[in-house]
Protein backbone atom coordinates (compact mmCIF):
# COMPACT_ATOMS: atom_id res chain seq x y z
CA UNK A 1 0.00 0.00 0.00
CA UNK A 2 1.63 3.51 -0.99
CA UNK A 3 2.09 6.23 1.59
CA UNK A 4 -0.79 8.10 0.03
CA UNK A 5 -3.70 4.86 0.38
CA UNK A 6 -2.40 4.83 3.86
CA UNK A 7 -3.07 8.33 4.74
CA UNK A 8 -6.90 8.16 2.46
CA UNK A 9 -7.34 5.37 4.81
CA UNK A 10 -6.81 6.69 7.86
CA UNK A 11 -8.89 9.82 7.00
CA UNK A 12 -12.00 7.52 6.08
CA UNK A 13 -11.31 5.31 9.73
CA UNK A 14 -11.27 8.79 11.35
CA UNK A 15 -14.53 9.64 9.44
CA UNK A 16 -16.16 6.23 10.49
CA UNK A 17 -15.63 6.52 13.67
CA UNK A 18 -17.53 10.18 13.72
CA UNK A 19 -20.23 9.33 11.40
CA UNK A 20 -21.05 5.93 13.99
CA UNK A 21 -20.80 7.50 16.73
CA UNK A 22 6.14 10.49 31.68
CA UNK A 23 8.85 6.77 33.11
CA UNK A 24 10.86 6.46 36.56
CA UNK A 25 12.02 2.87 36.63
CA UNK A 26 11.54 1.48 40.79
CA UNK A 27 14.10 -0.87 42.59
CA UNK A 28 11.93 -3.89 43.45
CA UNK A 29 13.95 -6.94 45.04
CA UNK A 30 16.94 -6.12 43.09
CA UNK A 31 15.63 -6.19 39.55
CA UNK A 32 13.94 -3.25 38.37
CA UNK A 33 9.84 -2.62 37.04
CA UNK A 34 7.99 0.17 35.38
CA UNK A 35 5.19 1.16 37.31
CA UNK A 36 1.92 0.35 36.43
CA UNK A 37 0.12 3.60 35.61
CA UNK A 38 -2.27 2.03 32.99
CA UNK A 39 -3.87 -1.44 31.93
CA UNK A 40 -4.94 -3.74 29.02
CA UNK A 41 -7.98 -4.09 27.59
CA UNK A 42 -10.00 -4.84 24.79
CA UNK A 43 -9.65 -1.77 22.29
CA UNK A 44 -11.46 -1.56 18.93
CA UNK A 45 -11.69 -4.85 16.55
CA UNK A 46 -8.51 -6.25 17.22
CA UNK A 47 -8.25 -9.40 19.61
CA UNK A 48 -5.58 -10.70 21.34
CA UNK A 49 -6.70 -12.65 24.12
CA UNK A 50 -3.18 -13.62 25.86
CA UNK A 51 -2.85 -9.85 26.23
CA UNK A 52 -5.85 -8.27 27.51
CA UNK A 53 -5.90 -9.71 31.18
CA UNK A 54 -3.88 -8.43 34.20
CA UNK A 55 -0.81 -10.44 34.91
CA UNK A 56 3.09 -10.56 34.70
CA UNK A 57 4.48 -9.77 31.27
CA UNK A 58 8.06 -9.96 30.59
CA UNK A 59 9.78 -6.55 29.03
CA UNK A 60 13.12 -5.29 28.39
CA UNK A 61 13.86 -1.92 30.65
CA UNK A 62 16.12 0.62 29.84
CA UNK A 63 16.88 3.57 31.66
CA UNK A 64 16.19 7.60 30.96
CA UNK A 65 19.82 7.75 29.37
CA UNK A 66 19.12 4.82 27.12
CA UNK A 67 21.02 2.48 28.90
CA UNK A 68 19.74 -1.16 28.32
CA UNK A 69 19.06 -2.45 32.25
CA UNK A 70 18.08 -6.06 31.01
CA UNK A 71 14.78 -7.92 31.05
CA UNK A 72 11.97 -6.66 33.90
CA UNK A 73 8.43 -7.98 34.88
CA UNK A 74 5.84 -5.65 35.19
CA UNK A 75 2.06 -5.86 35.98
CA UNK A 76 -0.18 -5.57 33.41
CA UNK A 77 -3.22 -3.96 35.15
CA UNK A 78 -6.98 -3.73 33.76
CA UNK A 79 -8.51 -0.45 34.30
CA UNK A 80 -12.50 0.52 33.24
CA UNK A 81 -12.95 3.05 30.50
CA UNK A 82 -13.74 5.89 33.07
CA UNK A 83 -10.22 5.15 34.97
CA UNK A 84 -8.50 5.26 31.07
CA UNK A 85 -10.54 8.73 30.51
CA UNK A 86 -9.38 10.36 33.72
CA UNK A 87 -5.69 9.43 32.89
CA UNK A 88 -5.41 10.07 28.99
CA UNK A 89 -6.22 12.91 27.12
CA UNK A 90 -9.36 12.59 24.62
CA UNK A 91 -7.27 12.51 21.59
CA UNK A 92 -5.20 9.64 22.96
CA UNK A 93 -7.85 7.48 24.77
CA UNK A 94 -9.51 7.79 20.78
CA UNK A 95 -6.21 6.38 19.74
CA UNK A 96 -4.56 4.21 22.27
CA UNK A 97 -7.95 2.43 23.52
CA UNK A 98 -10.47 3.09 20.60
CA UNK A 99 -7.64 1.82 17.87
CA UNK A 100 -8.01 5.95 16.31
CA UNK A 101 -5.56 7.68 14.48
CA UNK A 102 -4.35 11.25 14.64
CA UNK A 103 -4.36 13.66 12.45
CA UNK A 104 -1.19 13.31 9.47
CA UNK A 105 1.30 15.99 10.68
CA UNK A 106 -0.24 17.37 13.48
CA UNK A 107 2.17 15.44 15.91
CA UNK A 108 5.09 16.79 17.40
CA UNK A 109 7.22 14.12 16.94
CA UNK A 110 6.63 13.72 13.28
CA UNK A 111 10.12 14.91 12.41
CA UNK A 112 13.12 12.95 13.45
CA UNK A 113 14.34 13.76 17.48
CA UNK A 114 17.73 14.42 18.79
CA UNK A 115 19.00 11.73 21.16
CA UNK A 116 17.10 10.20 23.02
CA UNK A 117 14.20 7.52 23.46
CA UNK A 118 10.58 7.57 23.31
CA UNK A 119 8.15 5.76 25.77
CA UNK A 120 4.60 4.92 25.72
CA UNK A 121 2.75 7.72 27.21
CA UNK A 122 0.43 5.04 29.01
CA UNK A 123 2.85 3.29 31.04
CA UNK A 124 6.20 4.45 30.74
CA UNK A 125 7.40 1.27 28.38
CA UNK A 126 10.30 2.28 26.23
CA UNK A 127 9.32 1.56 22.93
CA UNK A 128 11.80 2.96 20.26
CA UNK A 129 15.49 4.84 20.28
CA UNK A 130 15.33 8.19 18.35
CA UNK A 131 18.36 6.84 16.40
CA UNK A 132 16.13 4.80 14.59
CA UNK A 133 13.38 7.24 13.65
CA UNK A 134 13.63 8.36 9.81
CA UNK A 135 11.27 11.31 8.39
CA UNK A 136 9.39 8.69 6.23
CA UNK A 137 7.00 12.04 4.73
CA UNK A 138 3.68 10.46 6.31
CA UNK A 139 2.70 12.99 8.91
CA UNK A 140 3.30 10.23 11.15
CA UNK A 141 6.25 9.45 13.45
CA UNK A 142 8.45 6.26 11.63
CA UNK A 143 10.96 4.02 13.47
CA UNK A 144 12.65 0.93 11.28
CA UNK A 145 12.70 -0.97 14.76
CA UNK A 146 11.44 -0.96 18.13
CA UNK A 147 13.73 -0.75 20.87
CA UNK A 148 13.05 -3.83 21.95
CA UNK A 149 10.64 -6.56 20.25
CA UNK A 150 9.38 -8.07 23.04
CA UNK A 151 8.08 -4.44 24.27
CA UNK A 152 5.73 -4.07 21.48
CA UNK A 153 2.73 -6.33 20.39
CA UNK A 154 2.08 -7.15 16.56
CA UNK A 155 -1.22 -8.44 15.88
CA UNK A 156 -2.88 -8.75 12.27
CA UNK A 157 -5.34 -6.19 11.87
CA UNK A 158 -8.10 -6.83 9.10
CA UNK A 159 -10.32 -3.37 9.55
CA UNK A 160 -11.09 -1.34 6.24
CA UNK A 161 -11.19 -4.22 4.13
CA UNK A 162 -7.32 -4.05 4.04
CA UNK A 163 -4.86 -6.33 5.53
CA UNK A 164 -2.09 -4.53 8.16
CA UNK A 165 -0.54 -5.25 11.41
CA UNK A 166 -1.44 -3.27 14.23
CA UNK A 167 1.26 -2.76 16.99
CA UNK A 168 0.73 -2.38 20.46
CA UNK A 169 2.71 -1.31 23.69
CA UNK A 170 3.16 -5.07 25.64
CA UNK A 171 3.22 -2.76 28.93
CA UNK A 172 -0.46 -1.76 28.66
CA UNK A 173 -1.72 -3.12 25.20
CA UNK A 174 -2.57 0.31 23.72
CA UNK A 175 -2.78 1.19 20.23
CA UNK A 176 0.54 2.78 18.95
CA UNK A 177 0.23 2.52 15.31
CA UNK A 178 1.07 0.41 12.51
CA UNK A 179 3.87 -1.53 10.60
CA UNK A 180 4.18 -1.53 7.08
CA UNK A 181 7.22 -3.42 4.70
CA UNK A 182 8.04 -0.05 3.30
CA UNK A 183 10.76 1.22 5.19
CA UNK A 184 14.88 1.95 4.80
CA UNK A 185 17.81 -0.44 5.62
CA UNK A 186 18.64 -2.51 7.31
CA UNK A 187 15.24 -3.54 8.56
CA UNK A 188 12.81 -2.42 5.57
CA UNK A 189 10.38 -1.54 8.15
CA UNK A 190 8.29 1.30 8.54
CA UNK A 191 6.70 1.56 12.52
CA UNK A 192 3.87 4.25 11.84
CA UNK A 193 2.95 5.58 15.42
CA UNK A 194 0.98 8.38 16.68
CA UNK A 195 2.67 11.18 18.52
CA UNK A 196 0.31 11.32 20.81
CA UNK A 197 0.97 7.50 22.20
CA UNK A 198 4.81 8.40 22.71
CA UNK A 199 6.56 10.51 25.37
CA UNK A 200 9.76 11.51 24.07
CA UNK A 201 12.62 11.44 26.44
CA UNK A 202 16.14 13.70 25.63
CA UNK A 203 19.12 12.23 26.25
CA UNK A 204 22.17 14.92 27.93
CA UNK A 205 25.02 14.90 25.01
Amino acid sequence: MSRTDETTAMDRRRFLRAALGGGTLLAVGGSFALPSLFAAGVAGDRSAPAHTEAGDVLLECFADNGRDLGTCHVQRLVLTDAQWQSRLSPLAFEVMRRDGTERAFSGQHERPAPHGLFRCVACATALYDAATEFDSGTGWPSFWRPIAKRNVIEIRDDSLGMERTAVSCAGCNSHLGHVFDDGPPPTGLRYCMNSVALRFIPRAA
